[in-house]
C-alpha cells in the first residue's frame, strides 16, 4: 500500500505528517512511501534523511496522489489536491469537520474514507494518537512563552539590596490540556498561577500543578461525557464574570484557552472588565482564532487596550514546528497502525472499533 503526503502551505502551515523517525516506521509495516521533493527542508529534515531509509521522492504531486492509498496532512488540502483524489483512497488529518461541511460531503460522494482526527474519542486506547492533546500540550507552553516575552517585568520574586520584585501573577482561563500546561510552565518561571474552568473536575488537576481554582458556583455540571467543556448557562456567566473581574484587579498576565468544539470561542473578558487591570498586563489568547475569549482579541495583531497587550495568533504551533511534527506525525502513524490489516496488507475500516467510527466522516 502507498501512503503519501504533499506539501502544505508553509505561509499557513509549517508542520509536517511525516518526520524520518516515523517514515521508517511505516517502511518496516510494509507501506511504500511517497514524498514531494524538499518535503521537510524548512524544519531541517533533508530529503537524503528519508530516501537513506527508502523513501520515493518526486515533483508530480498529483500523479502521487492518483497512485495512493493513504493520505496523510495537517489540515484538509487545497482543491487542486482534492480534485486529485479517488474512490477508495483514504484521507487522514485534522480536517475541521465543523467549517468544511461542504468539502467533506463531496469527498463522501467521491467514495473518499476521510478521517479527522480531532473527533477522535477520549479513551485509553486513543491517547496515542490525540492530536488535540500532543498540540495543545505545546501550545499552552509557547502561549506562556510569548506571553513573558511581551510582559515588561520579572516573572520571579527577587530578593535583592535595593529590595524586593514581586513575583508576576498569571490567570490561566481554562484548564483542559493547554490550560495545564501553560499552569505548569507558568509555576516552573516562578509565577504565582490562578485557573478557572467550568470543569469542577479540573480543580483536582490545577492544584496538583501549584495553582489555585478559582471556583464558580454551578461548574459541576459544565462538562460532556467525553470531557469536555460545553457551554455555559446565563446563570453561570454572570457568576464567573463577577468572580475574574476581581480577580483581574491582582493579575499581570493572562491566558485564555477556553473552546467549545464546533463553535465559536466564548467571550470570557469582556469589554468592561478591561478597567479592572492592572497598566501594562498582557494577555495571550490561543482562542484567536475561534473568536477569541476576550472582546478585542485579533488574530495575528498586538492589540493594546487601556494598557494592555492582548496577543492571538492563527497557528502559534508554527513557532514550534519540529516539535509539534515530531508529535503529530507520531499520533497520526498510532492511528494508522489500528487501522492497518497487517495480515491482509489493507485498511480494515472496522465500524464496531469506536476511534474508527468516531473519526470516519459519515
Amino acid at each position: 500500500m502507498n501512503i503519501v503526503s504533499v506539501s502544505e502551505d508553509k505561509n499557513l502551515e509549517k508542520r509536517i505528517a511525516v518526520t524520518p523517525e516515523i517514515a521508517q516506521k511505516y517502511l518496516k509495516l510494509g507501506f511504500e512511501l511517497f514524498l514531494p521533493n524538499n518535503y521537510g527542508k524548512h524544519l531541517g529534515f533533508n530529503d537524503e534523511d528519508y530516501k537513506n531509509l527508502g523513501v520515493n521522492f518526486s515533483n508530480n504531486e498529483k500523479e502521487m496522489i492518483s497512485n495512493s492509498n493513504i493520505v496523510i496532512q495537517l489540515g484538509l488540502p487545497n482543491d487542486e489536491i482534492l480534485s486529485s483524489l479517488k474512490e477508495n483512497q483514504s484521507l487522514i488529518g485534522s480536517l475541521n469537520v465543523f467549517s468544511n461541511k461542504d468539502k467533506l460531503a463531496a469527498l463522501k460522494l467521491k467514495k473518499i474514507n476521510c478521517f479527522s482526527l480531532e473527533m477522535l474519542p477520549r479513551i485509553t486506547r486513543a491517547q496515542s494518537m490525540d492530536i488535540l492533546s500532543s498540540q495543545a500540550n505545546l501550545a499552552g507552553y509557547k502561549a506562556v512563552v510569548e506571553a513573558f516575552q511581551v510582559y515588561e517585568k520579572a516573572i520571579p520574586m527577587m530578593m535583592t539590596a535595593a529590595g524586593t520584585i514581586p513575583a508576576a501573577k498569571v490567570l490561566v482561563v481554562g484548564a483542559g490540556v493547554a490550560g495545564l500546561q501553560a499552569i505548569a510552565t507558568a509555576k516552573r518561571m516562578g509565577a504565582v498561577v490562578y485557573a478557572t474552568d467550568v470543569r469542577m473536575a479540573s480543580k483536582e488537576q490545577v492544584e496538583s500543578l501549584g495553582g489555585k481554582f478559582l471556583t464558580v458556583e454551578g461548574a459541576e455540571n459544565l462538562e460532556t461525557e467525553g470531557g469536555y467543556a460545553k457551554e455555559a448557562s446565563d446563570d453561570f456567566k454572570i457568576k464567573q464574570e463577577e468572580l475574574l473581574s476581581e480577580t483581574l484587579k491582582k493579575i499581570d498576565i493572562v491566558i485564555c484557552t477556553a473552546l467549545i468544539p464546533g463553535k465559536e470561542a466564548p467571550k470570557i473578558i469582556k469589554e468592561g472588565m478591561f478597567k479592572n487591570f492592572q497598566r501594562g498586563s498582557v494577555i495571550y489568547d490561543l482562542a484567536a482564532i475561534q473568536g477569541g475569549n476576550t472582546a478585542f482579541t485579533k488574530v495575528n495583531e498586538i492589540v493594546e487596550k487601556n494598557g494592555v497587550k492582548i496577543l492571538g495568533e492563527s497557528n502559534i504551533l508554527n513557532k514550534l514546528p519540529v516539535s509539534s511534527s515530531n508529535l503529530y506525525a507520531k499520533n497520526v502513524f498510532n492511528f494508522i497502525s489500528n487501522l492497518y490489516d497487517k495480515e491482509n496488507k489493507k485498511l480494515n475500516i472496522n465500524l464496531e472499533d469506536e476511534i474508527i467510527e468516531k473519526t470516519l466522516i459519515k
